[in-house]
This record gives C-alpha cells, sequence and structure tokens, in this order.
C-alpha cells in the first residue's frame, strides 16, 4: 500500500525522485518562467511567439508551464523569437539558481562565493554569470 502512495507522491511531484531535496527547480520550469516572463513584458500573445518561432501554439503553453521539456533546437527558436540570446538565458538561469541555493542557506548575494574561492578571488557574481554563459 505505501509503494502505491509513494507513486502517487512522485506522479503529483512531477516524477521527481523521492531523494531530491525539496524545493530544487527543474530546468523545465525554470526556461518556461523566463520565456513567460520575457514574452508578456515584450506585450507578446502566445500566438505570436508560437507563430514566429513556428512553434505549435499548444506545445509553447506547456514549455511555458513547465509541462514539456522543449529540445535545444526548439528552445533556440523560441528564445530568437523573443530577442534573447544564449548567454541571457544561461545568465538568468544561473542567477535565479544561486538566488535558490541561498535562501535556503540565509546567505545573501553579496556574500556569494564558489566553493573553495576566496573573497579577493571573487570580484562579482556577475563575472562568473558572464564566464558560464561564454
Amino acid at each position: 500500500m505505501s509503494d502505491v502512495l509513494r507513486s502517487l507522491d512522485e506522479a503529483r511531484a512531477g516524477g521527481r525522485a523521492e531523494a531530491e531535496e525539496p524545493g530544487d527547480p527543474l530546468m523545465r520550469d525554470l526556461v518556461g518562467d523566463l520565456l513567460r516572463r520575457t514574452r508578456t513584458e515584450q506585450g507578446r500573445t502566445l500566438r505570436e511567439v508560437a507563430e514566429d518561432a513556428q512553434v505549435s501554439l499548444p506545445y509553447l503553453s506547456e514549455i511555458e508551464r513547465g509541462r514539456k521539456e522543449a529540445s535545444s533546437e526548439v528552445l533556440a527558436a523560441v528564445y530568437r523569437s523573443l530577442g534573447l540570446r544564449l548567454s541571457d538565458v544561461l545568465g538568468e538561469l544561473y542567477e535565479r539558481t544561486v538566488a535558490v541555493g541561498l535562501r535556503r542557506t540565509g546567505t545573501s548575494l553579496g556574500d556569494y562565493r564558489p566553493a573553495g574561492a576566496s573573497p579577493a578571488s571573487v570580484p562579482a557574481h556577475r563575472a562568473q554569470v558572464l564566464s558560464l554563459a561564454a
């Protein structure tokens, strides 16, 4: 009986494994949120972006809601349609994932350093974003 309940809990959690730390964001959720925010900030409809990117409207909607894992080709078409570069997307995803980790530990962004880095060796997290995206 407990196996059935565990399976239901996993299904509700989107199929994530039990060992995963609660609150870890999924890549598809982060990407979908970024795409939706960018689109709405530009005042564009889902239909406009879908047509411009040559992606079906229902599929783009599923991507934005974090329900589908899109291929890199589809994502590249949507990024181009929104005027985003891959480095913009990677930088945003980096900042969002660092922010999640910082909230968990109670650390401020100004205090963030990669493991093993001395305070003097990391002038700002922006430099890390640029090197990650490059």
